[in-house]
């Protein structure tokens, strides 16, 4: 059996969690954190994170970006692109060519 190299960490809400990448995010803020409504919330939280780091929190702002531009982004996978563009359908939007 392979061992774990994940170390116990606080956050600064008091918060204990096991982590073994560098990430400083704690997964009981960001679950806190995660919306109720809209196309953010139907993302992971790393590809949710991915487009708020970057500013876009919006569908018009995501209609910005080309496909390939988002899949680039540190966080955002290809599994959350078809959430993406059913929610930019759902609005009229597409991603820019």
């Amino acid at each position: 059996m392979a061992t774990s190299n994940k170390t116990l960490r606080t956050c600064e809400h008091g918060h204990n969690y096991y982590k073994s990448s560098d990430c400083p995010t704690c997964p009981v803020c960001a679950q806190k954190s995660k919306p109720e409504t809209g196309f953010l919330s139907l993302l992971s939280a790393p590809a949710r994170r991915a487009l708020e780091h970057h500013g876009i929190t919006t569908l018009q702002q995501l209609s910005a970006y080309s496909e390939k531009e988002i899949l680039q982004l540190h966080g955002m996978g290809p599994a959350s692109l078809p959430k993406l563009r059913a929610a930019l359908q759902e609005s009229a939007l597409s991603f820019k060519n």
